[in-house]
């Protein structure tokens, strides 16, 4: 038996978030998202079934888009952009996913709204090399 690399867990994080938030493909997020799986977020009902009850309630014009992924051990750190969600604001997130056994199984969150430029302090934008 191989243990999962790096590289590995990054990849499965990416596609699960894919599978759910772009394509709403369910049956795979069923796949990816473990049955025991633990969410520890403020916006997000509890277990795969909150995390698949709030997805489906979404708009269908929910976009996310990730800037870069970092994985150590069985941790996976996503910083991404959640779009199209019918708020005024994108969404700028730093997701924390454990995996277990090459399934995501606990979820943690930081969730920022999206700056303008005008709003910018540093001038730069938070998520990317442009605003929005």
């Amino acid at each position: 038996m191989t243990l999962p690399t790096h590289a590995n867990n990054k990849a499965i994080v990416l596609e699960a978030f894919d599978a759910l938030f772009n394509k709403r493909d369910y049956q795979a997020a069923e796949r990816f998202w473990s049955p025991d799986y633990i969410q520890h977020s403020a916006h997000i009902g509890p277990g795969r079934e909150g995390l698949l009850a709030l997805t489906k309630a979404l708009p269908e014009t929910l976009r996310y888009e990730n800037h870069f992924a970092v994985a150590e051990g069985d941790l996976v750190i996503l910083h991404g952009r959640f779009s199209g969600h019918g708020l005024p604001r994108n969404w700028i997130v730093a997701d924390v996913v454990r995996l277990d056994n090459g399934v995501l199984a606990e979820h943690w969150d930081v969730i920022q709204d999206e700056a303008t430029e005008a709003e910018s302090e540093s001038g730069l934008p938070m998520f990317g090399a442009s605003f929005a």
